[in-house]
């Protein structure tokens, strides 16, 4: 009994300094970048390095919102990300359900392509997008950018409310069709209302994704109307010379909105996550 005990104070403190460890792991970048924002020059180069700003100082955050356009790309990033956001999760809806609620001929097929397209890696397209959008007249677009990031958030989306829509019980299709429902309406009236989880956590990822992307950021767009804020931070990057006050106070104002949505959503971001991962 003596020993039971002892084996389980051992597997506490154990889980305490796991958690304890990965927590820290975590979040020491996000603290080293908020406290690098708040430092002077020549604190920040200062060796050895202070953990907290001796002299706190707002100039790096006045420098990016006044003194520059980043305001501007933080703009650009939210209208393509929530654009992403809304196509990815009416897409993915579209084309998960019949996967997942009916019988068709090269379904299994249909499912594996979906998966294929996911995890092919976005540079990979990066040539043959560059192609398509050149030839389509939307380089250097928003729109441009809404289309390049479809590739990789779709596929994903879709591939998660696959999983999520077989958790939902089939006789409630059955119920629905029985009183007249069409297919669409089935989806918009029963199961898209029991699924908000589920759609949640594909409209955080494809919002994330596009709001962190920087490869298809930096090519495909390059005038200060268009930009993103991962490419507008690129600018702060001159050769070997880093603005990092600038830089991180950029990072900064960068990650709050992230960070709201999280914080907002984070019951149905878990709830989703828990549910999709039974099945498919």
């Amino acid at each position: 009994m003596v020993r039971s005990k002892s084996e389980k104070s051992a597997r506490r403190i154990f889980t305490t300094l796991g958690v304890g460890f990965s927590v820290i792991w975590a979040l020491a970048p996000i603290y080293w970048v908020v406290v690098t924002s708040l430092k002077t020059s020549r604190e920040i180069y200062a060796y050895p390095p202070t953990l907290y700003p001796h002299k706190l100082t707002w100039s790096n955050f006045e420098a990016s919102i006044w003194g520059s356009q980043f305001i501007r790309y933080v703009w650009n990033s939210a209208q393509v990300a929530v654009a992403v956001t809304i196509i990815s999760a009416v897409v993915g809806a579209l084309a998960a359900y019949p996967v997942a609620r009916m019988r068709f001929k090269g379904k299994a097929i249909a499912a594996r392509t979906i998966v294929t397209a996911y995890l092919l890696p976005p540079s990979l397209l990066f040539i043959p997008l560059f192609l398509v959008l050149q030839s389509m007249g939307l380089m250097n677009t928003k729109t441009g950018l809404v289309v390049a990031y479809l590739t990789f958030t779709v596929p994903f989306c879709t591939w998660m409310l696959i999983g999520y829509f077989r958790t939902i019980p089939a006789e409630l299709d059955e119920a629905a069709r029985m009183d007249g429902a069409s297919r669409i309406q089935t989806l918009l009236k029963v199961i898209l209302p029991i699924a908000t989880p589920g759609f949640a956590v594909v409209a955080l990822f494809a919002f994330t994704h596009a709001w962190n992307e920087f490869l298809y950021a930096l090519v495909f767009v390059h005038s200060n109307e268009t930009k993103t804020f991962t490419a507008g931070l690129n600018g702060l990057i001159m050769g070997d010379t880093f603005i990092w006050g600038q830089l991180m106070a950029s990072s900064v104002i960068a990650i709050i909105p992230i960070l709201a949505i999280y914080i907002v959503a984070q019951r149905y971001i878990v709830e989703g996550l828990a549910a999709g991962s039974v099945k498919g």
